[in-house]
């Protein structure tokens, strides 16, 4: 079955060359030139992912995932020109997966597509083996993708749930930020290691009470991260 995928940029050439190599991988591709309009098809359809620009007319693109995670958990990948807010870019407050600079190569963008898909069909397939993992106020369901904390559910990116289920499925296994990358971002993934770290930090504002001293995901000092549940 094919993947469905929707390119959302102003700019219409982009649109257009996006599309066409898309599809010439066999994907089913649906086009949007403005927030709104893609807010309305991503209510309408469901997509396997979203190719998402942030300057756009009647709501950016940060606007448009931010409304888009109330309801959905669908893949994003921000499009941006902009190289300088690392931590809005990332769409970390907002939602996104990814992000991508302008200009791009259409193989890198296919090869992020393809590390997101990958790394959610290997999610799905763990359904059959789907745990649920309660560790004292901490609950993790890996079917649902679902964290709580004293019985309140936290929500997460994908990539949160992602780094943070591994860690939990392994407590007390220390994983550098290389090993993080690569197992939740992909060995595709160009970007650096600061990356894990800007999302460890936005994971602990969420799940701990008091995250400088963490109950949860904890930093061992020059090497890495790991989870273990402290009362």
């Amino acid at each position: 079955m094919s993947r469905k995928v929707l390119v959302v940029d102003d700019e219409k050439l982009i649109v257009k060359g996006l599309r066409f190599s898309l599809e010439q991988d066999g994907m089913d591709v649906d086009c949007a030139y403005d927030g709104e309009e893609a807010l309305n098809l991503i209510k309408e359809k469901k997509y396997d992912i979203i190719l998402l620009d942030v300057m756009l007319p009647k709501y950016t693109g940060f606007e448009v995932c931010q409304q888009v995670r109330e309801f959905s958990n669908v893949p994003v990948i921000m499009l941006t020109a902009k190289g300088d807010d690392m931590d809005k870019i990332l769409g970390l407050d907002y939602g996104a997966d990814d992000y991508i600079t302008k200009p791009f190569n259409i193989l890198e963008v296919k090869a992020r597509i393809k590390a997101i898909l990958r790394r959610v069909k290997i999610g799905s397939d763990k359904e059959e083996n789907a745990k649920i993992i309660v560790k004292g106020k901490f609950k993790l369901d890996s079917e649902s993708r679902r964290v709580y904390i004293d019985d309140k559910e936290i929500n997460l990116t994908a990539k949160e749930f992602d780094m943070l289920e591994l860690l939990v499925m392994n407590e007390n296994r220390v994983y550098s930020r290389d090993n993080l990358l690569n197992i939740v971002w992909g060995y595709e993934y160009p970007g650096d290691v600061r990356t894990v770290d800007v999302h460890i930090r936005r994971l602990r504002e969420k799940i701990e009470a008091n995250p400088s001293e963490p109950k949860f995901v904890h930093t061992k000092w020059g090497v890495g991260y790991y989870f273990q549940a402290k009362n």
